[in-house]
């Protein structure tokens, strides 16, 4: 299992528990629920899993970016990271403290919403170390997180008293979790500067090409790139290349992923720095989906991918920080 998370020092209060062996057990489960949903297995046994199975059909009407094939492929992702052995193997270094721990603290947590479910992480961490977790969810991704949460207490009931939604200002916690963009970050570390906290600020991810990867590497690549329309902090919006790299078979695959230009939001992002370009005169790639351009910058506009160049790998791993 992944992570996000760094770690959270939290104050101590006295509350009831519910003991670390159910909680490993009602997430396992809800993780099988979450593979059946997002996998589209239909035949449900609870409303619950009827109410996540319609929230997931009908996301997109409230967030263009949500369609459904996305949205289904993060349900069921998150669901098999819920596999009892991945949770058994990423809580091994904290299982000790975990079974000792007798205190509960209340967690706040400011979540995202640039892909759907991105605070289900926050939202794992918090009570499957046993802390309650008053969560602020994105205008953009409130419907889907609720709904899960729901799911998880019908496993487990005494949940209900560990989860807590909130429309307005974060009030009564021991802790913090925040994330959004490096503007709002300052505003987070105003306000909750004074408390044990994580916040996190935009994120990029690079890719570092050789010029010898096979086609199904690239289409990996380009899976990368394109995946909820890039707009998660894994998604690739930089790569970097060797001198004199040969672009056409990275374009080639790129230019097959004809899906995303289909969502009106994606496309009118791309006519638009299309326009942008052929105007300024910026030298470009274009595939028909996605706009290539020789840019430093990580961060790049969606339908963008930037590109820089090196001249040794070395220098190249280094700069990318891969170990």
């Amino acid at each position: 299992m992944r992570t996000c998370v760094n770690h959270l020092l939290i104050l101590p209060k006295k509350y009831g528990m519910i003991s670390l062996d159910k909680r490993i057990q009602a997430f396992a489960l809800l993780g099988k629920w979450l593979v059946e949903v997002g996998e589209n297995k239909g035949a449900y046994i609870n409303s619950a899993l009827e109410k996540l199975e319609n929230a997931v059909a009908n996301a997109v009407n409230y967030n263009g970016w949500f369609v459904e094939p996305n949205v289904r492929f993060m349900i069921a992702s998150l669901g098999k990271s819920l596999a009892i052995e991945n949770i058994n193997r990423w809580i091994l270094p904290y299982a000790d403290g975990l079974q000792k721990k007798k205190t509960m603290s209340t967690v706040g947590v400011v979540m995202a919403g640039n892909i759907p479910l991105v605070g289900f992480h926050d939202f794992l961490s918090v009570l499957l170390s046993g802390n309650k977790i008053i969560a602020k969810l994105s205008s953009d991704d409130n419907k889907l997180l609720p709904i899960v949460a729901d799911l998880l207490i019908s496993i487990e009931p005494d949940f209900k008293n560990y989860i807590e939604f909130t429309d307005g200002r974060l009030t009564n916690f021991d802790a913090i979790i925040a994330t959004g963009s490096n503007n709002t970050s300052r505003y987070f570390e105003y306000y909750f500067g004074k408390y044990p906290n994580i916040i996190r600020k935009n994120r990029n991810s690079i890719a570092l090409i050789t010029g010898d990867e096979t086609t199904n590497e690239l289409k990996g690549i380009a899976k990368d790139i394109f995946m909820y329309y890039g707009l998660g902090c894994r998604n690739v919006t930089h790569i970097m290349v060797p001198q004199g790299y040969d672009f056409k078979n990275l374009l080639d695959v790129v230019s097959e992923n004809e899906e995303v230009v289909k969502n009106h939001k994606y496309f009118n992002n791309y006519e638009y720095n299309k326009a942008i370009y052929l105007v300024n005169g910026n030298q470009h790639f274009d595939t028909g989906n996605l706009l290539v351009t020789e840019d430093d910058r990580y961060t790049s506009p969606v339908s963008v991918l930037h590109y820089s160049y090196y001249d040794d790998i070395e220098t190249a791993v280094r700069v990318c920080g891969i170990n």
